[in-house]
Protein backbone atom coordinates (compact mmCIF):
# COMPACT_ATOMS: atom_id res chain seq x y z
CA UNK A 1 0.00 0.00 0.00
CA UNK A 2 0.97 3.60 -0.42
CA UNK A 3 1.27 5.30 2.97
CA UNK A 4 2.08 8.80 1.70
CA UNK A 5 -1.52 9.79 1.06
CA UNK A 6 -2.46 12.74 -1.12
CA UNK A 7 -5.87 13.82 0.14
CA UNK A 8 -8.61 16.35 -0.39
CA UNK A 9 -11.17 17.88 1.95
CA UNK A 10 -14.77 18.97 1.35
CA UNK A 11 -13.60 22.56 1.14
CA UNK A 12 -11.09 21.90 -1.66
CA UNK A 13 -12.21 22.62 -5.21
CA UNK A 14 -12.05 20.51 -8.34
CA UNK A 15 -9.27 22.63 -9.84
CA UNK A 16 -7.09 21.67 -6.87
CA UNK A 17 -8.07 18.04 -7.40
CA UNK A 18 -7.01 18.16 -11.05
CA UNK A 19 -3.73 19.82 -10.08
CA UNK A 20 -3.02 17.04 -7.55
CA UNK A 21 -3.89 14.31 -10.06
CA UNK A 22 -1.50 15.81 -12.59
CA UNK A 23 1.32 16.80 -10.24
CA UNK A 24 1.49 13.44 -8.47
CA UNK A 25 0.52 11.30 -11.48
CA UNK A 26 -2.23 9.56 -9.52
CA UNK A 27 -5.75 8.48 -10.43
CA UNK A 28 -7.50 8.30 -7.02
CA UNK A 29 -7.63 10.74 -4.12
CA UNK A 30 -9.33 10.05 -0.79
CA UNK A 31 -11.50 12.85 0.55
CA UNK A 32 -10.98 13.19 4.28
CA UNK A 33 -12.32 14.93 7.32
CA UNK A 34 -9.37 14.92 9.69
CA UNK A 35 -8.01 11.36 9.44
CA UNK A 36 -11.40 9.85 8.51
CA UNK A 37 -12.21 9.02 4.90
CA UNK A 38 -15.55 10.44 3.76
CA UNK A 39 -15.26 9.85 0.02
CA UNK A 40 -13.08 8.97 -2.93
CA UNK A 41 -12.49 11.04 -6.04
CA UNK A 42 -11.07 9.43 -9.15
CA UNK A 43 -9.59 11.12 -12.17
CA UNK A 44 -12.34 9.41 -14.17
CA UNK A 45 -14.98 11.12 -11.98
CA UNK A 46 -13.36 14.45 -12.75
CA UNK A 47 -13.15 13.77 -16.50
CA UNK A 48 -16.80 12.75 -16.53
CA UNK A 49 -17.85 16.32 -15.71
CA UNK A 50 -15.23 18.13 -17.78
CA UNK A 51 -14.85 18.68 -21.45
CA UNK A 52 -11.23 17.51 -21.37
CA UNK A 53 -11.87 14.31 -23.29
CA UNK A 54 -13.91 15.93 -26.04
CA UNK A 55 -12.25 19.30 -26.51
CA UNK A 56 -9.91 19.42 -29.54
CA UNK A 57 -7.49 21.70 -27.68
CA UNK A 58 -7.08 22.04 -23.94
CA UNK A 59 -9.02 25.08 -22.79
CA UNK A 60 -8.48 25.59 -19.06
CA UNK A 61 -11.11 28.31 -18.92
CA UNK A 62 -13.81 25.79 -19.95
CA UNK A 63 -12.73 23.35 -17.23
CA UNK A 64 -12.62 26.16 -14.66
CA UNK A 65 -16.22 27.12 -15.42
CA UNK A 66 -17.36 23.48 -15.25
CA UNK A 67 -15.36 22.78 -12.09
CA UNK A 68 -16.86 25.81 -10.38
CA UNK A 69 -20.34 24.37 -10.99
CA UNK A 70 -19.63 21.35 -8.77
CA UNK A 71 -18.13 20.69 -5.35
CA UNK A 72 -15.85 17.84 -4.33
CA UNK A 73 -18.73 16.41 -2.32
CA UNK A 74 -21.03 16.36 -5.36
CA UNK A 75 -18.54 14.47 -7.51
CA UNK A 76 -16.86 12.09 -5.05
CA UNK A 77 -18.05 8.55 -4.32
CA UNK A 78 -19.49 8.62 -0.82
CA UNK A 79 -20.11 4.94 -0.08
CA UNK A 80 -16.43 3.96 -0.01
CA UNK A 81 -15.41 0.34 0.35
CA UNK A 82 -12.37 0.08 2.60
CA UNK A 83 -10.13 -2.66 4.00
CA UNK A 84 -7.77 -2.70 6.95
CA UNK A 85 -4.02 -3.21 6.97
CA UNK A 86 -4.46 -6.87 8.01
CA UNK A 87 -6.39 -7.68 4.82
CA UNK A 88 -4.46 -10.14 2.67
CA UNK A 89 -3.20 -9.28 -0.79
CA UNK A 90 -5.43 -12.02 -2.20
CA UNK A 91 -8.50 -10.49 -0.53
CA UNK A 92 -7.61 -7.02 -1.83
CA UNK A 93 -7.09 -8.37 -5.35
CA UNK A 94 -10.42 -10.21 -5.15
CA UNK A 95 -12.29 -7.06 -4.09
CA UNK A 96 -10.66 -5.00 -6.83
CA UNK A 97 -11.52 -7.65 -9.43
CA UNK A 98 -15.07 -8.38 -8.25
CA UNK A 99 -16.08 -4.76 -7.75
CA UNK A 100 -14.09 -3.47 -10.74
CA UNK A 101 -12.32 -0.93 -8.51
CA UNK A 102 -8.85 0.42 -9.12
CA UNK A 103 -8.13 1.60 -5.57
CA UNK A 104 -9.00 0.67 -2.00
CA UNK A 105 -8.43 2.91 1.00
CA UNK A 106 -6.81 1.20 3.99
CA UNK A 107 -8.51 2.17 7.26
CA UNK A 108 -7.43 1.04 10.73
CA UNK A 109 -9.59 1.96 13.73
CA UNK A 110 -11.41 4.62 11.69
CA UNK A 111 -8.19 6.29 10.52
CA UNK A 112 -7.08 6.37 6.88
CA UNK A 113 -3.57 4.87 6.87
CA UNK A 114 -2.99 4.15 3.19
CA UNK A 115 -4.34 3.28 -0.21
CA UNK A 116 -3.72 0.26 -2.40
CA UNK A 117 -4.19 0.52 -6.16
CA UNK A 118 -4.08 -1.94 -9.01
CA UNK A 119 -0.67 -0.48 -9.85
CA UNK A 120 0.54 -1.27 -6.32
CA UNK A 121 -0.64 -4.87 -6.76
CA UNK A 122 0.99 -5.23 -10.16
CA UNK A 123 4.28 -3.87 -8.80
CA UNK A 124 4.08 -6.34 -5.91
CA UNK A 125 3.45 -9.28 -8.26
CA UNK A 126 6.29 -8.25 -10.56
CA UNK A 127 8.69 -8.25 -7.60
CA UNK A 128 7.63 -11.80 -6.75
CA UNK A 129 8.90 -13.18 -10.06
Amino acid sequence: MTKNIIGLTRSDDLERAEMLFNRHKIKHIPVVSGETIIGMLSYTDLMRISFAETAPERDDSVDSVVYNMFTIEQVMVKDVVTVNSETTIKEVAQILADREFHALPIVDDGTLVGIVTTTDLLNYFVKQF
